[in-house]
């Protein structure tokens, strides 16, 4: 069987998903080279550290906004600014891998459109809820909330999937299942032990949500499955 020439060996990513995962790739390689003093002088060293204080989601401020009604757009930011920060490398290429993956397969069902919302409104949702329902003064950044909101649209495509060809649709469950096993190994690793995995939970299933929504005959299968229940 001959194949054109000019057939690309391996699917392109969508440009979104490139697109995001070169902006937190750019970004973790300015702290990192800046840690080791390779790049931006002896100030490079606290780049890192400064970023995550005016950057990252921050349950003291987000604690203020509400006791006093008052929200800024500089700290609303922090819903999604604090997706492209994290406190080490190791954390950061896990981080990035679970977007990029999971970021290609939602991306090819759901459109860049459809990707970037899921990533961002995913990341804010998780923020969102870790604030209200804890009260927990550190920093949250890294890129899992969004991560496992694409984990959850992947999830819901994967059970509309086995849905249609007849298997059993509760299986596609079993990648969440399989990725919090390795996330708890790399939590141990990474240092990151804390309350994080709420933001997670949170935002998969609103990523889960969302691909009902945005996913081509996501809400009617949903309809589909309500009523046969």
């Amino acid at each position: 069987m001959q194949h054109p020439h000019n057939e690309a060996p391996v699917n392109p990513l969508p440009p979104a998903v490139l697109g995001l995962f070169v902006v937190m790739m750019g970004i973790e390689a300015a702290f990192s080279l800046g840690e080791r003093s390779l790049i931006g002088g002896p100030g490079a060293v606290g780049w890192r550290t400064g970023a995550l204080e005016a950057y990252g989601f921050s349950g003291t401020v987000f604690d203020w906004m509400v006791e006093n009604g008052v929200w800024p757009i500089e700290h609303l930011a922090r819903f999604v600014t604090y997706a492209f920060l994290h406190v080490a490398f190791s954390h950061a290429l896990f981080g990035m891998v679970l977007t990029l993956a999971l970021g290609k397969a939602v991306a090819e069902v759901v459109g860049n459109l459809g990707f970037l919302a899921i990533f961002f409104v995913s990341s804010a949702v998780g923020a969102l809820c870790w604030g209200l329902v804890l009260d927990d003064p550190r920093i949250l950044a890294g890129a899992y909330p969004g991560a496992y909101g694409l984990i959850g649209a992947f999830t819901f495509l994967l059970f509309q999937k086995l849905k249609r060809k007849g298997a059993p649709p509760f299986r596609a469950f079993a990648l969440i299942g399989a990725l919090a096993v390795i996330q708890l190994i790399m939590w141990l690793g990474t240092g990151r032990q804390g309350t994080e995995w709420l933001a997670d939970l949170f935002a998969f299933a609103c990523g889960f949500g969302l691909a009902i929504v945005l996913a081509p005959g996501g809400w009617a299968h949903a309809l589909n499955v309500i009523r046969r229940r």
